[in-house]
């Protein structure tokens, strides 16, 4: 008697399609620009606090991004829209921008930039 049956699945993405969501990546994003954008008013205490929160946040959103590159985005995507690696990889190296830097114009880039990736993410979820 066989314990497993081990029967191929084929499926878009790692799993069933709809676990993937570039939503958890904008909310971080968002997040890391709020931060930039209160920082000044701080008290030094708080500027810490803000500092480690807003690197946090930044290194969330690299791995959502990466997670979507890497388990959700597929050849066929790259060949619809074939500047996607660099979108991708901009994206993820203005994240770790946004770790340096408490200007409120870096993080407002990076909100653009996962913004752009979520529309390429929705146009191929409508295909």
């Amino acid at each position: 008697m066989k314990l497993f049956r081990i029967k191929p699945v084929y499926a878009h993405c790692d799993l069933p399609c709809g676990v993937y969501d570039p939503a958890q990546a904008s909310i971080e994003a968002q997040a890391v620009y709020e931060i930039q954008n209160k920082y000044a008013g701080l008290d030094e205490h708080d500027k810490s606090r803000a500092i480690i929160i807003k690197e946090q946040r930044a290194e969330l959103v690299k791995y959502h991004l990466m997670v979507l590159w890497a388990d959700y985005f597929k050849p066929e995507h790259l060949e619809k829209f074939p500047d996607l690696h660099d979108k991708f990889w901009k994206a993820i190296k203005q994240a770790s921008q946004c770790k340096r830097h408490m200007d409120p114009a870096e993080g407002k880039k990076l909100i653009d930039m996962v913004k752009d990736i979520a529309e390429i993410f929705w146009e191929t979820k409508k295909a």
